[in-house]
């Protein structure tokens, strides 16, 4: 008689079969592909080892481990990514969500945590959205903060507007769909700018392992030849958006740091800040003051 197929042996077979294909933690996606295909808690797989899974379940999760197998983002396949300790949705339309962009946020909580007290309402730009994890873990961190939202991808905004409210933030998540500052009024100001823009250079693409180049959104990556043709583009706009002594925040690849530093120290609307650095010591975000 076969061995029946139970969820233990399903996580096993599945997690063997996932480290031979590359993957980086073959039973954590092995678990968490398997809880989605149940509907289920990933939690609640470890008291039902010894149950049996029937052939839609089995089905499901084949089809699932098939596409892991093939390249398909793991993120994408589980419909969420953890970011800053908040579950996000995400899916084929929007950026997985890196780690290094928490520091970013990082360092706009800190801008926050230096205003007055009697700035009760604070107005926060976030310059390509996404999934809104800049703008939407800003919020639940930071009451005092009112965050507009912008992205060129009603796609992405409508995965933005499905997190603003999974993490109830959004009454202070305005979402507008715009090319940088375009649809903004014109005298709407902000305390602080805070943008994750693309900025990998057609070369760089062309290079990027399958699973990112094939999978995730060029549009959200590419800026173009040198990459850092948006970040050129949105300094004066941002410029012309802050308040007098507002702050901007730019996630970088730190090849472009002296680029984008000098970019910023040339246009003579900027007081460059030291450049923040991740915990391997490459900068990431690089920090201005409105002259």
């Amino acid at each position: 008689m076969a061995e029946a197929w139970t969820i233990g042996r399903l996580l096993q077979w599945t997690a063997d079969y996932l480290k031979q294909h590359g993957a980086e933690n073959p039973r954590l996606e092995a678990e968490v592909l398997l809880a989605h295909a149940r509907g289920c808690k990933r939690v609640e797989l470890y008291t039902s080892f010894g149950d049996v899974a029937d052939d839609a379940l089995r089905n499901k999760f084949r089809e699932l481990v098939k596409r892991r197998a093939e390249g398909v983002p793991f993120a994408y396949l589980a419909g969420k990514r953890e970011f800053y300790s908040l579950d996000f949705r995400v899916t084929p339309d929007v950026l997985i969500p890196r780690p290094e962009t928490e520091f970013l946020v990082i360092a706009l909580l800190d801008l926050v945590k230096a205003m007055p007290p009697s700035e009760a309402s604070i107005e926060v730009a976030d310059l390509g959205t996404g999934s809104g994890i800049i703008a939407v873990s800003v919020a639940k961190h930071a009451p005092r903060v009112r965050v507009t939202a912008i992205d060129q991808s009603s796609r992405a905004l409508a995965i933005a507007r499905e997190n603003a409210e999974r993490h109830n933030v959004s009454d202070r998540v305005k979402l507008v769909e715009s090319d940088l500052f375009a649809a903004i009024p014109e005298s709407q100001r902000f305390a602080i700018i805070a943008s994750n823009p693309p900025y990998v250079s057609e070369a760089e693409y062309a290079v990027l392992s399958p699973e990112v180049r094939d999978h995730e959104p060029r549009a959200a990556l590419v800026a173009g030849p040198t990459g850092t043709e948006v970040i050129e583009r949105l300094l004066p706009q941002a410029a012309a958006r802050l308040q007098p002594g507002g702050a901007l925040l730019l996630e970088i690849s730190p090849m472009l740091q002296q680029r984008v530093e000098t970019f910023v120290s040339a246009s003579g609307d900027w007081q460059l800040s030291p450049t923040v650095k991740d915990l391997a010591g490459h900068a990431r975000i690089v920090v201005a003051k409105k002259a």
